[in-house]
C-alpha cells in the first residue's frame, strides 16, 4: 500500500508519559504524584482556610468528572472547563478571581505535565527518516493544546509535522472520525492515502479505521485485540520498524 501521509498518536506512542516523573506531594501523610503541590499555592492566597488535602481531593474529583463526560459521548473537556469544575467543587465562583489565577493554574499544570513526557531519541531519527517521504501529522486526545505543542517545540520536532490536531481544539476525542478528518483536511490527503499509528486499539485503531485510514497498532506488550475493534492493517511492537514497513 502506498501512503502520502503518516499520522501519529502523541502520548504513549510518540512520547512516553511517565506518571512517576510528576512532582511528588504529601497529602495527609501520604506521598502522591500530582501537580497539586504546584497548583495549590496559586489559589491558596485567594481562599483563606483552604488546605492542600481538600484542594487535592477536588482536583481529583474534577478530573473524574471530566472523564465521565468524555466517556459518555467522546466530547472533549478542555483544561479551562476542567478547572471550572475544580472551582465549583471547592464552592468557589471562578468569575470572582482575577484572570491571572486561571492562567497561572493552566500554565503550571502545562509545565509539570510536560516534564512527565519523555521523547525517546530513536523517535527523532525515525521522524527525520520519514519526513522527506511523507507528510507527517499528529492526532492526539488531550485537553490542552498548548501542552502538546510545547512538548513538540521543547524536543525540537515541531518542524517535522505538517498538522498537529488535538481534541481540545476540535471538541471531540478519538475514536470520533471528525478528529481524523480535520487532520486529513490540513494535510490535503484522502483517507486512503494515510496511515495512522497509535498504541490504543480501542481508540486509535478503531477511530482510524472508522475514518477510512489504514491503522498500525503499536502493541508493545503483545496484548490481544479487544473485542469489537477492527483488525489493524499492521501490528508492531516498536516504532523503529515503521521505515521498513513503509519501504523507506
Amino acid at each position: 500500500m502506498s501512503f502520502r501521509a503518516v499520522l501519529f498518536d502523541l502520548f504513549d506512542t510518540l512520547v512516553r508519559f511517565d506518571r512517576n516523573r510528576l512532582p511528588e506531594v504529601h497529602v495527609d501523610g501520604r506521598a502522591v504524584r500530582s501537580t497539586a503541590g504546584h497548583l495549590f499555592p496559586i489559589l491558596a492566597p485567594y481562599t483563606p482556610g483552604l488546605d492542600l488535602a481538600r484542594f487535592y481531593e477536588a482536583l481529583i474529583a474534577s478530573w473524574q468528572e471530566a472523564e465521565r463526560i468524555r466517556a459518555a459521548d467522546l466530547r472533549e473537556v478542555p483544561a479551562p472547563e476542567r478547572f471550572g469544575f475544580l472551582f465549583r467543587l471547592l464552592g468557589l465562583n471562578r468569575s470572582d478571581f482575577p484572570a491571572e489565577v486561571l492562567q497561572g493554574l493552566l500554565a503550571t499544570h502545562k509545565r509539570e505535565l510536560s516534564r512527565a513526557a519523555e521523547f525517546p531519541a530513536a523517535h527523532r531519527a525515525l521522524l527525520a527518516r520519514l519526513a522527506p517521504r511523507f507528510k507527517l501529522g499528529i492526532v492526539s486526545n488531550f485537553d490542552y493544546t498548548p501542552t502538546a505543542r510545547w512538548i513538540l517545540e521543547r524536543e525540537e520536532i515541531a518542524p517535522f509535522f505538517d498538522a498537529v490536531v488535538v481534541s481540545d481544539e476540535v471538541g471531540w476525542r478519538k475514536p470520533k472520525p471528525i478528529i481524523f478528518e480535520v487532520a486529513l483536511t490540513r494535510l490535503r490527503v484522502s483517507p486512503a492515502e494515510a496511515l495512522f499509528v497509535g498504541d490504543r486499539a480501542d481508540i486509535d485503531v478503531l477511530g482510524a479505521k472508522q475514518a477510512g485510514l489504514a491503522a498500525a497498532w503499536l502493541n508493545r506488550d503483545g496484548e490481544p485485540l479487544p473485542e469489537g475493534v477492527p483488525v489493524p492493517d499492521y501490528e508492531v511492537q516498536d516504532l523503529e520498524v515503521l521505515p521498513a514497513l513503509l519501504g523507506v
